[in-house]
């Protein structure tokens, strides 16, 4: 009963308690002092009276200063019933300069703050265990040569707890500047204290001769700070804004040397590599693929040339578009070129592909050296009788051809019985006539017809099957597309143009409609020709 009597006059007693609400007494402080330049500090504005936010102006910190985020707190004691009430401002400073800068006083209603004289320091000149947050940055060298790649580091060691920053970076005029890879993320322990350590790499590639001067990367963002509250018995972490930037560097550009001959490419490593599959001998008509490999090490893959491949005459290339890649192994920057080709031979013989060869300057040595693939011989022969069906993807391909071939032996079969029994009619008839071209028109139109077929599908290999065997059938002999080529300009245009198409997806489509009219005019053309000697044997 006695501590309800006494809980109800306390509380009665607080009620009567006149507050003062007349601001006397305006504090100034800072966390730290020195300062470093750049980095954020804070300074702590207390005043014992109950303050509304915007009485507090700060815009003469401008000056020197870059203002930051302002948070505010309110507090109330109650000592032997006494009331008292405060207002803390908390603002976040960076200083803009070095030197001895001076926060001014500042002042609400006539009641002024004591300035602070703030010793600012630069950037790397505190001691590294002493900070929460630091920049280390390298280059691979301070001395390149235009066009050679320069691989340039950044550390972010962070001792307190990232809440979110954007890394940045350096600015540099007169050369590519390109991130390598993703960020890595580990630890380190730096004078006895252990950090959280983002390390970032960056390509630098330059256009010309000359000084490169990279200002540095630098880092913003907000991090959480371990802070205490007044009366020292708790502590909590508060968001802090925290900026910091790297040391400026310099690289100095060398020129392409004048001695240097060919297209400028400057690395340490460059290899020139083939997938080719080990034969000597290959028919005419044939398709080969054939892929060149180009690597070089610490070299921007823009900077990798064209390759030029020589063919001797009775070859066609058909190329694709070159592939160029770039990728990091084993801390090293590998630049990549691929070129795939289809060679097809068009005449038999022994040819020699020539010797392919890539200049480069090795900047390790200071001298031109080359890569090189050796020549290589290749023996080809006239096509055998039953063809090959075309398909690039593969370096000798010998595909299904779907009912074309038992087609084409029928066909074959039917021709020779038909001749037989003509032989044999003709010995029992004496002076009876038989045409010998009793089945040629029906020969002529189903193979006719299945060309038409094959035109229908689209299919450069049907078709080139499908050619073959139409005039194999009209010749009475096997056809190679050399010797169908060689019948007429225009029939040699269209298969070009079908062989192109085959091994080149970007070439022009197959104009079926020319390559039939082409047929048909051969085809007309041998018709009317002359009659032989031999067929006075078998008069009409």
């Amino acid at each position: 009963m006695v501590n309800r009597y006494f809980l109800t006059f306390a509380l009665l007693a607080l009620t009567l308690v006149q507050p003062a609400f007349a601001l006397t007494l305006l504090e100034t402080s800072v966390d730290r002092n020195p300062a470093i330049e750049g980095e954020y500090l804070v300074l702590t504005i207390k005043a014992d009276d109950d303050i509304s936010n915007g009485r507090l102006d700060t815009s003469a910190l401008l000056k020197d200063f870059i203002v930051g985020r302002t948070s505010v707190n309110r507090s109330t004691q109650i000592i032997n019933f006494d009331a008292r009430k405060e207002t803390r401002w908390q603002v976040l400073l960076a200083p803009k300069r070095t030197g001895q800068l001076i926060i001014p006083a500042l002042t609400i209603d006539n009641v002024s703050s004591s300035p602070i004289t703030l010793t600012v320091t630069a950037p790397g000149s505190q001691p590294a265990q002493m900070k929460n947050l630091f920049i280390r940055s390298s280059l691979s060298t301070e001395q390149a040569y235009v066009g050679q790649l320069v691989t340039y580091k950044v550390k972010l060691y962070l001792a307190v707890e990232l809440q979110r920053g954007v890394l940045s970076a350096p600015n540099v005029e007169g050369a590519q500047l390109k991130q390598l890879g993703e960020d890595s993320d580990s630890s380190e322990i730096v004078d006895g204290r252990r950090y959280r350590v983002i390390e970032r790499s960056y390509s630098i590639v330059a256009d010309k001769a000359g000084t490169l001067h990279l200002s540095g990367a630098t880092f913003s963002g907000d991090v959480l700070i371990e802070a205490s509250r007044r009366g020292g018995m708790f502590s909590f972490n508060e968001s802090r804004p925290m900026q910091a930037q790297a040391a400026p560097s310099e690289i100095t550009i060398l020129p392409i040397p004048s001695q240097y001959h060919g297209q400028w490419l400057v690395s340490d490593l460059v290899v020139l590599k083939e997938d080719w599959t080990d034969i000597d001998t290959i028919e005419v008509g044939t398709p080969i693929t054939r892929n060149i490999t180009l690597l070089a090490s610490n070299t921007e893959q823009t900077s990798l040339p064209a390759l030029t491949i020589g063919l001797p005459d009775g070859f066609k290339m058909y190329p694709e578009k070159p592939k160029r890649e770039t990728f990091v192994r084993d801390k090293q920057v590998v630049s990549q070129l691929t070129q795939t080709a289809a060679i097809v031979p068009t005449q038999a013989g022994n040819y020699t592909l020539p010797e392919i060869r890539v200049p480069w300057f090795n900047y390790l040595t200071q001298t031109q050296e080359f890569a090189t693939l050796p020549a290589r011989t290749v023996n080809v022969i006239a096509a055998s009788a039953n063809p090959v069906a075309l398909n690039p993807s593969a370096t000798i391909v010998q595909p299904s051809a779907g009912f074309w071939p038992y087609l084409s032996a029928c066909l074959a079969l039917l021709w020779l019985l038909t001749l037989l029994l003509w032989a044999k009619a003709r010995g029992k008839t004496v002076g009876k006539s038989i045409s010998p071209t009793t089945s040629a028109p029906q020969r002529t139109t189903t193979g006719l017809n299945a060309l038409h077929q094959a035109c229908q599908t689209g299919h450069a290999g049907h078709i080139i099957l499908a050619l073959q065997q139409y005039f194999s059938l009209q010749q009475g002999m096997p056809m190679s597309l050399s010797d169908i080529a060689a019948l007429s300009p225009a029939l040699k245009h269209n298969i070009d143009n079908i062989q192109r198409h085959a091994y080149s997806p970007a070439a022009q489509p197959i104009d079926t409609a020319a390559l039939l009219d082409a047929v048909k005019q051969v085809t007309t053309a041998m018709q009317t020709q002359p009659p032989s000697a031999l067929s006075s044997l078998n008069p009409s």
